[in-house]
């Protein structure tokens, strides 16, 4: 493996009932606070009448920023960044899921900046600090409550563009079950996948000697394999959303990582697709991480047959190293199209006018992946075939 540092400063607050713990979290924070959040969901089942009381009984004064959308955008985030700047914020509470703790990320790194926060997104500069704040997670899916990555889509360029900074890790993440019991059916199978995804990022890799990575990696996809269709046939299960609620954190919080970077490259051909139509983000990559596995066959095939054998139960027994994986393959793309995931690019009604557009953005930045090196032809080809 390769030699590496680890520091996660975010504090976990996990389990039913956990929300009550907000009141404690605010002891330390400013008097001034943003609170971001999306649609009205957290109003219709009282999670945001419970944040309300408790910031009034820590004696906040509370600025609302609501509308985050699925797919944050940069007018949002400039909205938060004014809000911050004319009334003085001192802190900041998200409460949603991966989408409003991103906006929020980049309007904390924002409101400490001088210039333009689209610069800190495209990297042309880094976030030299950000205001302190706080989540409370409303969807598994992204790990956003506990790292320090952030998505936003400019849509006048057509740009969607992922970010970090070690300044926007989220003081403290509240992850109680009971917020995400009210959680619709198609929001809770794009979760899975989404969670699934950043796993196999992360075990996709060219390092050598990682067999702890490996198999913790293989833990948290056989325990969504196993708990993520008994959710969605009980979406009320706390049980159930406990556990899915974990795996999510689990799965992108830097524990998995460690010693090995992992492809990255789906994610990235994503973020093109969605930048041009606006989809939601985890169904574009059930549909394509299955294809982007197919495309990178050639590097490391050992790597698609241990996925194959020991997470997706393949008999290797009499099969070529090709057809095993071939199979575990398969068996993914079956799994999130039985859980309810789309599997073609036409279930978003999009066809191959676009590919070359969708190739060049992904690719705009220089070539992508770390597995294995994606061109921009390259891109365009996974594309077509996703279609």
């Amino acid at each position: 493996m390769n030699p590496f540092m680890f520091k996660n400063p975010t504090k976990l607050v996990f389990g039913v009932d956990q929300t009550n713990q907000l009141e404690h979290e605010l002891t330390h924070v400013g008097k001034n606070v943003l609170l971001v959040y999306g649609g009205g969901s957290i109003k219709r089942n009282g999670l945001y009448d419970r944040v309300l009381e408790q910031l009034e009984r820590a004696g906040k004064a509370v600025i609302e920023l609501s509308g985050v959308e699925p797919n944050p955008r940069l007018t949002t985030v400039q909205k938060g960044i004014d809000l911050c700047k004319a009334q003085n914020i001192e802190f900041i509470l998200a409460v949603g899921g991966g989408s409003v703790i991103d906006a929020t990320k980049a309007i904390a790194a924002g409101a400490k900046y001088d210039g333009d926060v689209w610069d800190i997104i495209t990297k042309k500069t880094t976030a030299e600090d950000a205001l302190p704040f706080g989540t409370i997670l409303t969807l598994a899916a992204t790990g956003s409550e506990m790292n320090a990555n952030s998505v936003i889509t400019n849509w006048e360029t057509n740009q969607k563009i992922g970010w970090s900074s070690s300044h926007v890790y989220p003081m403290f993440s509240i992850l109680d079950p009971k917020n995400t019991v009210t959680v619709p059916k198609d929001q809770t199978i794009y979760g899975i996948v989404d969670m699934m995804s950043h796993v196999l990022e992360s075990y996709f890799h060219p390092v050598s000697n990682t067999p702890l990575q490996d198999r913790m990696c293989e833990a948290v996809l056989q325990t969504v394999i196993e708990t993520g269709p008994k959710l969605v046939n009980d979406l009320e299960s706390l049980e159930y959303r406990e556990t899915i609620l974990y795996c999510g954190t689990m799965a992108l919080n830097g524990v998995l990582s460690m010693g090995a970077r992992g492809d990255w490259a789906t994610h990235n051909i994503e973020h093109a697709v969605s930048a041009v139509y606006d989809i939601p983000h985890a169904g574009g990559l059930a549909i394509l991480f299955p294809h982007w596995l197919t495309y990178s066959l050639d590097q490391k095939i050992d790597r698609h047959v241990q996925l194959a054998t020991r997470v997706f139960g393949v008999d290797p027994s009499g099969k070529s190293e090709e057809a095993i994986a071939h199979e575990g393959i398969e068996r993914l793309s079956a799994f999130w199209t039985e859980l309810g995931a789309p599997n073609r690019l036409a279930d978003y009604d999009i066809d191959d006018s676009q590919v070359e557009r969708m190739a060049e953005i992904a690719t705009e930045q220089g070539e992508l992946g770390n597995f294995k090196l994606l061109k921009k032809q390259d891109v365009a080809n996974i594309l077509t075939a996703a279609l």
